[in-house]
């Protein structure tokens, strides 16, 4: 085990306290292996299951292992007119089991997201019966100001590159406070706490993952 990697798997067993003591449940896995056979074994067959745009989620090989699975998938980029996505969000919000990952994650267990149409942070705060989040210990932050400029700096821009939207941070590389009307800044989420003790599960991989 690498250094780096004895380090992660520290900060996790503090982190995984952190967690419980806000409603949430976590674990740490220390490769994306490890990782998907977890998020495997937290979903019974036969379950529907959703997920929220993540680059985490692909490179860690769960949406892969999902496809290969016994279970509803319930995918939105399956729908081929605006009708059809808005009933298939009907489905996704009343889904047994919502895959995501975080922008960050502060030490002291807090989860921030940064959201543009803020379908996926929806889903974290209420609808599906269980979330769980599967994040990269590269997401780690100390504080909720930390995280929020982490993802200004590190996520955003990537990720409108990525989608080809018209973002002064797709241009420069840095954030601009934009009021761009293709902004995925648009909903900042603290989830500091669940009410539903357990219906949160927290999946940590001791490798850099997403953006």
């Amino acid at each position: 085990m690498s250094f780096k990697k004895e380090s992660y798997a520290l900060q996790a067993e503090s982190l995984i306290r952190r967690f419980n003591r806000r409603g949430m449940e976590a674990c740490y896995c220390e490769d994306s292996k490890a990782a998907v056979e977890k998020v495997l074994s937290l979903i019974p067959d036969g379950s529907s299951v959703t997920w929220g745009g993540s680059a985490t989620l692909s490179e860690a090989g769960i949406l892969e292992a999902l496809q290969n699975g016994s279970y509803e998938l319930i995918d939105r980029a399956s729908a081929k007119s605006p009708e059809e996505a808005r009933s298939l969000y009907g489905k996704i919000v009343c889904a047994d089991y919502f895959l995501m990952s975080t922008n960050a994650f502060t030490s002291d267990g807090e989860l921030v997201n940064i959201d543009g149409n803020g379908n996926r942070v929806a889903c974290l705060i209420s609808g599906p019966a269980h979330v769980i989040v599967v994040t990269g210990m590269n997401k780690l932050t100390k504080t909720v100001q930390e995280a929020v400029d982490r993802v200004q700096t590190c996520a955003t821009p990537p990720n409108c590159l990525r989608l080809n939207l018209n973002t002064p941070c797709a241009s420069t590389g840095f954030c601009a406070d934009c009021q761009s009307p293709d902004s995925i800044c648009c909903q900042i989420v603290v989830t500091r706490r669940s009410r539903q003790p357990g219906r949160i599960t927290v999946v940590m991989v001791g490798e850099e993952l997403g953006f």
